[in-house]
This record gives C-alpha cells, structure tokens and sequence, in this order.
C-alpha cells in the first residue's frame, strides 16, 4: 500500500545483498516524498545552494538554478510560511485543497472576457504582454517535506500575479522590485539575494529610481501587507484588482514607467 505523505523507507534487499531492477524501482518510489523529489543529504544542499547562487548571479535569468537555491536555502522560511498559511482561514483551505496554477487549470477563455481592471483579466494581460506562461515554473525537487513543496511550488506559481499586482513587468528592473517585496514578504535567501544583487545589471538612470522611488514602496508595500499566500486566486479572478491590493495592503504603485 503507498506511504502516507512525507514518510520515506529504507531499501529492499535482494537475499544476496543486491538490489533487483524491480525493487529498485519500487525504492526510487518508495523513498520519493512526492512525484520528482530528489533526497540530498545537508552537504548535498549546501553544495547545490553554493553552485545555484553563483549561477543564479551571474545569469539572474537562469530560473533552474533560482529554484535550486530557493529549496536548499529556504529550511527557516518555508515553515514560517507554512505556518502563516495554517493560521489563517483561507491559507489553511489552500493547504488543504492544493490548488495549481497551470494553463490545464486555468480557463483563459473566461479569464480573458472578465472586464479590464479584474484580476483575472490583467492576469491574462500579463501572461500575453510579457510572453510568459504559468506552466515555465519548475516543480520542487530537493524539500525533504511534502508539505513544504507545495508552499514553495505556491509560492512559485503567484509569482506572476505579484507582477500583476505589483504593476511589474518582467524585465530586471521589474523583477529586481517584485524581488525586495517578495523578499520582504517571504523572507526567503533567494529573494533576498536577488533583490540585493539583481540591481548590479541596471544602469544609472533605472538605479536611482530604484532607489529613490521603487524599493521604498516594494518594502513599505511587503511590511504594510498581509501573507500574499494566504490569497486564493482563483477564487478572486472576478475581483478589481485595485480591491485586492487594498485588501491585502499593497500601496498604489508609483506613476513611473519601468
């Protein structure tokens, strides 16, 4: 009978100490906390954190390697996460009922007929102005709880309804913001990271109205708002989305241009 979820188990042996093809197999699925996850002992992810961080630095748009290193380096905040999604009423459904974000889920044809200025339908804006698709966002591999990935595969997954949110688009500088208030938000060493580092690619010009303008309303927005994971989407497509930001907390953006 299949395992309750998050328990592993110790390998099968052949009488002769070896292991069969069949029982290597039923191993692999066996030990697997959930479908792709990978077991890695701490100086297995400490290397993994090491070699994703200087890649994920030197091509901030290498978003394998950012997925590698939010997972080997989020064991304090995943759980704080977790933690704020089961204290409250809404976040407790979405752990409970685990909802995906994948163009199999969605229903773009509605989404796209909802009125301008719903969520839903600047979702959608997002996705075509931007060339992006929710289905790019990789699966967790290296959490050694079940649970825990689906935070971070969440977590992943509203990425793109921040930069809805947030006004955001997908270039560096874009990122760089939805970066300080996820940062803020989640407190994630990959979020910090990138929102320290990603600013070191843009010029002088966008660097001061980073500075000046951006990131102190991305970190009053993140102090200011409420767990962005603790929102369930897909039951607020309808919803205007300046609503939802006054809901949640997040301030107007500033009426520059990215």
């Amino acid at each position: 009978p299949p395992l309750p979820a998050g328990r592993a188990c110790l390998s099968h042996r052949t009488q002769d100490g070896r292991s069969g093809e069949k029982e290597e197999e039923e191993d692999e699925g066996c030990y697997r906390l959930y479908p792709g996850h990978i077991p890695t002992s701490p100086l297995q992810k400490a290397l993994l954190a090491a070699g994703s961080a200087v890649m994920a630095l030197y091509d901030p748009y290498r978003h394998d390697m950012v997925a590698v290193l939010g997972e080997t380096t989020g064991c304090l905040a995943l759980p704080n996460l977790r933690d704020k999604m089961k204290n409250h009423p809404e976040g407790y459904r979405i752990l409970q009922e685990r909802p995906r974000i994948r163009l199999s889920t969605l229903d773009m044809a509605r989404l796209q007929g909802l009125p301008d200025g719903s969520l839903g339908r600047e979702y959608v804006r997002f996705l075509e102005d931007n060339k992006v698709s929710p289905d790019t966002r990789m699966p967790p591999k290296f959490i050694d709880d079940e649970e825990l990935a689906y935070v971070i595969q969440r977590y992943r997954e509203v990425h793109d309804l921040m930069h809805t949110l947030l006004g955001m688009p997908t270039n560096m500088l874009g990122e760089v913001v939805v970066k300080w208030f996820e940062a803020i938000q989640t407190g994630l060493p990959m979020c910090v990271l990138g929102a320290a580092f990603g600013p070191v690619r843009l010029s002088a010009r966008k660097l001061q109205v980073l500075a000046t303008e951006l990131v102190p309303w991305a970190i009053r927005s993140g102090r200011n708002a409420s767990c962005v994971l603790n929102i369930y989407y897909e039951q607020r497509w309808e919803q205007p989305v300046e609503s939802l930001r006054e809901e949640i907390g997040i301030f107007p953006p500033p009426a520059i241009r990215v």
